[in-house]
């Protein structure tokens, strides 16, 4: 490994350890901003954010002792990644286009369409070439968790366009 490689490599990792602590930051003033209104029973509202910013801190802290000491993160080596090839973006673009579909249109057409949508693009991004029964397979999925998260979690995800029918 060259002596650019090697130094490029420690400030990402540094820049790593500063965004561990940042997010860790965040977390803990957000958590503490929290009010004790929603809070049942002994744990307040703000223990998990605090406790997660806590531990974020922690591993950036330990990062940055591991980097210092000279610890350097290993070069991704799994058998099933070729390094030499470069990003896929058509896959790429796909699957944010799914995603910004769902994001855009979910409160306009409901969760049953949007999410459809959204599963059937990532099945399509990543490959999927069984159109049929991949679009019936999204809207089952999409229909179950509007269902899932209505009736088993209370939760009201936007019907949209099949509002009175669901």
């Amino acid at each position: 490994m060259s002596d650019v490689t090697s130094a490029k490599g420690g400030r990402s990792e540094y820049g790593v350890a500063l965004l561990l602590a940042a997010l860790g930051s965040w977390a803990i003033i957000d958590g503490l901003r929290l009010g004790d209104t929603a809070s049942r029973g002994p744990v307040s509202a703000s223990t998990v954010p605090v406790a997660v910013g806590l531990l974020l801190l922690a591993m950036a802290v330990l990062l940055v002792v591991d980097l210092v000491r000279g610890g350097r993160g290993e070069p991704e080596g799994g058998e099933d990644v070729d390094l030499s090839h470069g990003s896929d973006w058509r896959t790429i673009g796909l699957l944010v286009a799914a995603f910004a579909f769902n994001a855009l249109f979910i409160d306009l057409l409901g969760w049953p369409i949007t999410g459809a949508v959204l599963f059937f693009g990532a099945t399509f991004a990543l490959g999927g070439r069984h159109y049929v029964r991949q679009a019936l397979i999204a809207l089952v999925l999409s229909v179950g968790t509007w269902y899932l998260f209505f009736l088993g979690l209370g939760l009201k995800l936007p019907a949209g366009l099949l509002q009175g029918i669901l």
